[in-house]
C-alpha cells in the first residue's frame, strides 16, 4: 500500500521544503568512507508539529528501507517499508497514518504527539544484500498553557501562618521558575521550594511578602508566565500614632486629633477621654475647648481579623493665655558699686520667666543672680555697663507676654580725672617736682623741731605726711 502525502498544518515544518530536501538527497552521494546517520529535525518538537528523520551519507541506494518504532526490529514494531526498485511504500503494524517515507529513506512525522517521543530505527538492505541499522531519537513536548497560581491560605496572618503557592497545571518535563516583584526567587531562611520547584512555601509570612508573585513554566519548545498573584496578609494593628504631637492647646480654640495605625484589614478606632468613650471614629473634633477639656486622651485600635488591639495615650492640657507682667524695682538710679534688685511680677501660674536687656536676651555675668523661679534678678555690684532697659517675659506652652521696659541708670561716684598738664601748671616753673615735694615736706614743723620730746611722734607724723604727698602727687600725675 502506498503512503499518501498529506499537507502540513499551519506552523509545522514546510511540506514542500522537506519534500525538496528529501528529493535532493536521492541524487546526493557522499564518500564511501562516510558513515550513514539519521538526524531528527528538530530534535525537540512541539506537540502538533512535524519532525523529519533525515538520512545522511548514503553512498548507494539500498534495495529496501525499513522503519521501526524503538530499537527492536520485530515485525510488530515496523512502521513502514520502501522498496526502491518498485518505488512502493508498504505500511506495517506500527503505522499511525501520519508517517511518510521518501525515496532517500527519510521519514516524516506529521502532527506528532507526546506518545511519539522515543527512539526509531532505520534498517536497510544494501545492493550487496548486507543489512545496516541506524537509530535516532526525538522528544515531543507539549505547548505549555498559561499557568496560574493557587494558595492554600487566602488570609495568612503575619508572624503566625505559612503559605504554600502552587503553579498550575502540573506538566511533565517542565521546569518552574518563581518571581516576586519581577525578581527571581530561590530558597532562603523563609522560602522553601519543592523538588520540582512547582510549589513555593513562605514560612512565617510578614507583610512585605504580599507580592506580586509570578510563576513561569518552561520546556525546550515553549515558555509561559502566569498573571501576577498578590497575597492578602493580615497584620496589625501597630501602635497607633496620634497627631498633632502637641500636648498643650490654647483656650477657646478647636481641638482636632487624628489617630493612625498600620493594619490589614483597616483597624476600627475609638476615642476615650479620661476613661470614657467619646467617639468611635478615626478623627476626634472638639470645638471651643476650655480648661475642663484637659485630661487623658486614649486612641484604641482593633483588628477584627487578627483579634489584636493597641492603644496610645496623650495627656492634653488646655491653657489660658498669660497676662502682661510688670517689673518692680526700688530705685531706677543707683550708684556704681551698689547693688540693685529687679522683680518680675505676674498673676499667672505654671509660667517660665526670661529676662531681656535692651531688647535682647540678657547675658548673665558672675555679678548677677536669679532666684529659683527666675522672678528676681539681683546685680551686685552694678557697673556703668549695666545701665539700660530691662524687661521680663513670661510664657506658657501656648502664649508669651513682655513687661514694659524699665530704665536703670548707674551714677559714677568717683571724681573726674584731672589733666596732668593742668596740674603741672600749678607748680612753679622754676622748681622741679622733687623740689616742690621737698618744700612741702619742710613746711611741716613736726619734721624740723630740735626738741627731743615727742621726737618719735614727729618722725611718725612726718613719715605719714611724706607718703601721703607722694601718693597724692602720683595720682594726679598719672590720672
Amino acid at each position: 500500500m502506498e503512503l499518501s502525502s498529506a499537507p502540513l498544518h499551519k506552523g509545522q515544518l514546510p511540506w514542500r521544503g522537506l519534500l525538496l530536501a528529501a528529493s535532493l538527497l536521492i541524487y546526493w552521494s557522499s564518500p564511501t568512507t562516510a558513515q550513514i546517520t539519521v538526524e531528527a529535525v528538530p530534535p525537540h518538537v512541539a506537540e502538533g508539529e512535524n519532525v523529519l528523520l533525515l538520512v545522511h551519507n548514503l553512498s548507494e541506494t539500498p534495495r529496501v528501507f525499513y522503519w521501526y518504532k524503538g530499537e527492536n526490529t520485530d515485525n510488530s514494531n515496523e512502521i513502514a517499508r520502501f522498496i526502491t526498485s518498485d518505488n512502493v511504500n508498504i505500511t506495517r503494524p506500527a503505522y499511525s497514518g501520519r508517517e511518510t517515507i521518501y525515496p532517500n529513506g527519510s521519514l516524516l512525522f506529521q502532527n506528532v504527539t507526546q506518545k511519539d517521543t522515543g527512539a526509531y530505527t532505520l534498517q536497510m538492505v544494501m545492493q550487496s544484500f548486507d543489512t545496516t541499522k541506524v537509530s535516532v531519537q526525538f522528544h515531543v513536548y507539549p505547548l505549555l498553557p498559561k499557568p496560574s497560581i493557587t494558595s492554600n491560605n487566602s488570609n495568612p496572618m503575619e508572624g503566625d501562618d505559612s503559605v504554600a503557592l502552587r503553579c498550575e497545571p502540573e506538566t511533565e518535563n517542565t521546569s518552574y521558575l518563581w518571581r516576586r516583584n519581577g525578581q527571581s526567587l530561590s530558597e532562603g531562611d523563609r522560602l522553601k521550594l519543592s523538588e520540582d520547584n512547582r510549589t513555593l512555601t513562605l514560612l512565617s509570612v510578614v507583610r512585605n511578602d504580599t507580592g506580586p508573585y509570578e510563576c513561569e513554566t518552561w520546556n525546550p519548545v515553549s515558555t509561559s508566565r502566569s498573571d501576577p498573584f498578590t497575597l492578602n496578609i493580615t497584620y496589625g494593628p501597630d501602635d497607633p500614632i496620634i497627631s498633632p504631637s502637641d500636648t498643650h492647646f490654647h483656650l477657646r480654640t478647636n481641638l482636632s486629633l487624628s489617630c493612625q495605625a498600620a493594619s490589614n484589614p483597616p483597624a476600627l478606632y475609638s476615642w476615650f477621654v479620661n476613661g470614657e468613650l467619646l467617639s468611635s471614629s478615626q478623627e476626634l473634633f472638639i470645638p471651643n475647648i476650655t480648661t475642663s477639656n484637659s485630661g487623658s486622651y486614649t486612641c484604641f485600635v482593633y483588628n477584627s481579623v487578627t483579634g489584636l488591639n493597641k492603644t496610645t495615650v496623650k495627656n492634653i492640657e488646655v491653657l489660658e493665655p498669660v497676662t502682661t507682667p510688670s517689673i518692680q524695682i526700688r530705685n531706677t538710679t543707683v550708684k556704681e558699686l551698689d547693688s540693685v534688685s529687679l522683680t518680675c511680677s505676674s498673676n499667672d501660674t505654671g509660667i517660665s520667666i526670661h529676662w531681656l536687656f535692651n531688647g535682647q536676651s540678657l547675658k548673665f555675668t558672675d555679678r548677677m543672680k536669679l532666684s529659683l523661679n527666675n522672678s528676681n534678678l539681683n546685680i551686685d555690684p552694678v557697673k556703668m555697663e549695666d545701665s539700660g532697659k530691662y524687661q521680663c517675659e513670661v510664657s506658657n506652652p501656648v502664649s508669651s507676654k513682655r513687661s514694659d521696659p524699665i530704665q536703670l541708670d548707674i551714677k559714677n561716684t568717683f571724681p573726674k580725672r584731672v589733666n596732668r598738664n593742668h596740674l603741672m601748671l600749678r607748680i612753679p616753673r622754676a622748681h622741679h617736682w622733687k623740689t616742690f615735694l621737698l618744700h612741702s615736706f619742710l613746711s611741716f614743723p613736726s619734721l624740723t623741731t630740735d626738741s627731743t620730746q615727742g621726737s618719735s611722734a614727729g618722725i611718725f607724723v612726718g613719715s605719714v605726711t611724706w607718703v601721703t604727698l607722694i601718693a597724692a602727687l602720683a595720682y594726679f600725675l598719672c590720672f
